[in-house]
């Protein structure tokens, strides 16, 4: 399957014996894999040949049917939680590939170190979700460069949380810095990440407001559907508490 072959809005078919799952290509070489229902719950995209983040240990099936045609040269964390790293050991031994993760979380990846922070939310999200801790191969900083989009620092939901930006058309994707649906609810709109799985909320909003100051033309999240419209993520940022 040639990617590259695909105009914005299609939609890459992988299809096996069993079902067809399908990505949705929302901007030029960024795909956004379905990985669960109800949708948007737990994101996953493909930018080039880079799967960024890996859902649950549940979504590693999916994840492979998925990508079972389409090369792959490494998995890019935007942090270590349990609904990010889950399938990352399956995926990148069944496809022989390298894990690539922030500086910083590096040492809860490969079980060195608990998760952050240390609540019972996270305890609770470990035990139904998490993957095995597995060895990265790749350290990722700020500045550094993943399928032509930049490794941005965001700290404060965990201490080496990053996002990718891309520079050419402003596409952004980043995690849990901010969510696109109500933890609870599932309701569409901007929200932070809850207080119990941030470490630090004070410093999560000041990544968010980095965020802002990119002027980011398409956002994605770990949580909850893409972002068109800046005047809504602007807006959300004015009213961030000071």
């Amino acid at each position: 399957m040639n990617l590259s072959d695909h105009t914005p809005r299609q939609k890459a078919s992988v299809t096996d014996s069993t079902q067809i799952t399908d990505m949705q290509m929302i901007a030029h070489h960024v795909w956004q894999l379905s990985n669960c229902f109800p949708a948007n719950l737990f994101n996953v995209y493909l930018i080039e040949d880079v799967l960024i983040d890996a859902a649950t240990r549940w979504d590693a099936s999916s994840l492979l049917k998925q990508l079972a045609n389409i090369p792959l040269s490494q998995v890019a964390l935007t942090h270590c939680h349990p609904d990010h790293q889950g399938a990352v050991k399956q995926i990148c031994t069944t496809r022989g590939i390298p894990l690539a993760c922030p500086e910083a979380d590096i040492a809860s990846m490969e079980g060195h170190a608990p998760m952050v922070p240390r609540t019972a939310a996270i305890k609770i999200m470990q035990l139904g979700f998490a993957g095995p801790a597995y060895s990265v191969q790749r350290s990722l900083h700020d500045g550094d460069e993943i399928a032509g989009f930049r490794v941005i620092h965001m700290p404060g939901h965990t201490p080496g949380h990053v996002m990718y930006f891309r520079e050419s058309d402003r596409v952004a994707i980043v995690g849990d810095v901010l969510r696109n649906n109500h933890p609870l609810t599932g309701k569409i709109g901007l929200y932070e990440p809850p207080a119990v799985f941030t470490l630090d909320p004070e410093e999560n909003r000041c990544s968010i407001r980095k965020l802002a100051q990119l002027h980011p033309a398409l956002v994605c999240f770990g949580h909850g559907p893409v972002l068109h419209d800046m005047e809504q993520l602007d807006r959300f940022v004015d009213r961030l508490p000071s």
